[in-house]
């Protein structure tokens, strides 16, 4: 049997990575009919969007020289990119070690497990996100055949969404009509708004790009750990580098029990599970369409599935505050939109 080149082989993972389908799920808040549009990233490879930069930066690295076969992957994650580069790395044959804040769900640990990887708890004693990367990068500085994706701080990672999740959108907006007034997106490492934003603004450059962040621990605006807060995968406790708050929009702030009690709406009142992040995205949205007139068009994207929260909070009572937006938010139905068509460039052509 012939065996197929490493970067071959990460090119032909685009058929199983992007082009997911986009929901727009019909709501009326205190009698206001809105719209909002999301990203169903759940269809990706392993489940996230996170599959998106892993792979292209994997094969820029492979284009350039930067990891080669039997190199050992090494990277910092809450989870979802942790689980991308696993199964990813392992489809190449790399070893795969992963350095994770221990109190990430044990749902998380479970799937990079499952690829035969390593993971490497850090406590908070130890220094939590930030001190993971200062591990990362001394076992990586230490041994000899260890690749760094960096996700925080690689470019390839905002490019990685300009090609493939903001040519989507507008793809699939454009085909019923409409063009995006605002995007909000929660700030893990940043690709994603840094990188749709890009992509839709190069069409129509009047769009809003909006970061979102817990209300519980405001990290974009303080510029470090402030607090702490229940929805995995943003706001790990400092502005990653690839996030260039100047080019973007207002901050927009969700507490995280509102974000629980969305997504449990979103999968008790419509079927669609998804994670916590999914639930605040959900609700940015909705702050967006509400302080404009008419029915505006705002997207989003539901970042994973709700799989790797059934341990968490998600699955409890979540006390009710009056400032919160979920128990206002009645949700009607959605219409599926189709996928757009692979959008990824070959990269030869980027």
């Amino acid at each position: 049997m012939k065996t197929i080149p490493p970067l071959a082989r990460l090119r032909e993972c685009w058929a199983l990575v992007g082009d997911t389908p986009m929901v727009a799920i019909r709501a009326r808040v205190d009698g206001r009919l809105l719209t909002i549009h999301a990203k169903l990233e759940s269809e990706n490879f392993t489940g996230s969007i996170k599959d998106r930069m892993a792979l292209h930066m994997l094969e820029h690295a492979y284009s350039r020289g930067s990891i080669e076969p039997g190199d050992t992957i090494v990277e910092v994650s809450s989870g979802n990119t942790g689980i991308s580069f696993a199964a990813l790395g392992r489809a190449l044959g790399h070893p795969v070690r992963i350095y994770m804040p221990s109190w990430m769900s044990p749902e998380r640990r479970a799937l990079i497990a499952s690829f035969g990887c390593e993971i490497i708890d850090v406590t908070k004693e130890e220094g939590g996100f930030v001190g993971a990367i200062t591990l990362a990068d001394a076992f990586a500085r230490d041994h000899d055949g260890a690749f760094r994706p960096q996700q925080f701080a690689n470019r390839w990672n905002v490019e990685a969404h300009r090609l493939t999740t903001g040519r989507e959108i507008l793809t699939q907006l454009g085909s019923r009509g409409l063009r995006p007034d605002a995007f909000v997106a929660g700030v893990g490492t940043g690709g994603t708004v840094m990188g749709v934003g890009a992509a839709l603004r190069g069409q129509f450059p009047d769009c809003k790009i909006h970061p979102l962040q817990p209300a519980n621990s405001p990290t974009l605006r303080t510029g470090t750990k402030d607090g702490s807060h229940r929805i995995q995968g943003i706001s790990d406790e400092f502005i990653p580098p690839i996030v260039d708050l100047r080019r973007l929009d207002s901050i927009v702030d969700v507490w995280d029990g509102d974000s629980i009690l969305m997504a449990q709406k979103l999968a008790k009142s419509l079927g669609l599970a998804v994670g916590i992040s999914s639930g605040a995205n959900f609700l940015g949205a909705v702050q967006l369409a509400l302080a404009r007139n008419g029915e505006p068009t705002v997207v989003t994207v539901f970042a994973d599935s709700n799989k790797k929260y059934l341990s968490t909070d998600l699955l409890r009572n979540e006390p009710v505050r009056d400032d919160y937006l979920a128990p206002r938010v009645e949700l009607l139905e959605f219409h599926a939109i189709a996928r757009a068509g692979s959008s990824h460039l070959e990269f030869c052509a980027v």
